[in-house]
């Protein structure tokens, strides 16, 4: 492990530029996205408890990274600016006000996009009535969920050529980038799967499947230069991306791992994504 993290790491300080380390993190996350929903070439269904954990799995990520990866470095980063004089707010209020405009933005996507979440008939879609078909509105419902993905390993990125040392380092974006990379393996898979049930091609079932994760490098790289081009802003934008992050867990991933009968499996899988982002970000950060 410390060999590949060494490797790793090697490999972003050689990129330099910041906004080029997130658009190649972001591409990560979208080709471990590909690769999961690949397995349809492989698999005409799938079995609904494999699911279920593989979302839990995803909501056990979210919630971590959104702690140890975001909430936390946010609180560091304005303890640092109270003793370089840049502040004199209370160290929680950015951290609380971001995380807030994060949940609320969210929300705001929510409700203005038309979507269509896993395992609801086309009849239970959100947002505003629209003519696409359940497909389209599949994918742009997971697409939404990658928007906060794609944003936090962005910000982390741009975190890091703060220059402030908030205890965040190239290898702990390096594991926020690798976490959101494996839970969307699953993601990939878990939207690829039904539309091959649906009558799709193999191809035409890959190719939807991995087009809801490509928002991911745009928002790392939109991220990454927010935080570069406006060094204050860093602690909201950490925590902005995490209260986005855990409005799709609480409102989207959580309702549907649990809504298939297999809440057990559902909860296992969200404490071994937990773990394995815990231990992601200790191992590396």
């Amino acid at each position: 492990m410390e060999t590949i993290a060494n490797q790793l790491e090697i490999f972003f300080n050689n990129l330099e530029n910041p906004i080029l380390q997130a658009f190649v993190a972001g591409l990560f996350t979208w080709i471990l996205t590909a690769l999961g929903a690949s397995l349809v070439f492989f698999f005409k269904s799938a079995n609904r408890k494999v699911l279920d954990a593989a979302l839990g799995f995803t909501g056990g990520v979210m919630i971590a990274a959104s702690f140890w990866s975001l909430l936390s470095p946010a609180i560091a980063a304005v303890e640092k600016q109270h003793e370089l004089g840049l502040t004199s707010l209370p160290s929680f209020l950015p951290p609380a006000i971001g995380f807030f405009l994060g949940a609320f933005f969210l929300y705001f996507l929510d409700k203005k996009i038309p979507h269509l979440h896993l395992f609801k008939k086309i009849e239970e879609a959100e947002g505003p009535k629209s003519d696409l078909k359940k497909t389209e509105l599949l994918v742009l419902a997971i697409a939404i969920h990658n928007i906060p993905e794609g944003l936090a390993v962005g910000v982390a990125f741009g975190a890091i050529a703060s220059g402030m040392d908030i205890g965040f380092t190239l290898g702990g974006a390096i594991a926020l980038a690798i976490g959101m990379g494996l839970q969307n393996a699953p993601e990939g898979f878990a939207v690829s799967m039904p539309m091959r049930r649906a009558g799709f091609s193999r191809f035409k079932a890959w190719q939807w499947g991995q087009l809801s994760a490509i928002v991911e490098p745009i928002f790392a790289v939109i991220g990454a230069a927010i935080v570069i081009s406006v060094y204050p802003v860093l602690p909201y934008a950490l925590a902005f991306a995490a209260g986005a992050m855990i409005f799709i867990v609480v409102e989207e991933v959580i309702p549907e791992s649990q809504s298939g009968g297999n809440a057990d499996i559902a909860t296992m899988g969200l404490i071994g994504g937990f773990i394995v982002m815990m231990c992601l970000d200790v191992a590396l950060g």
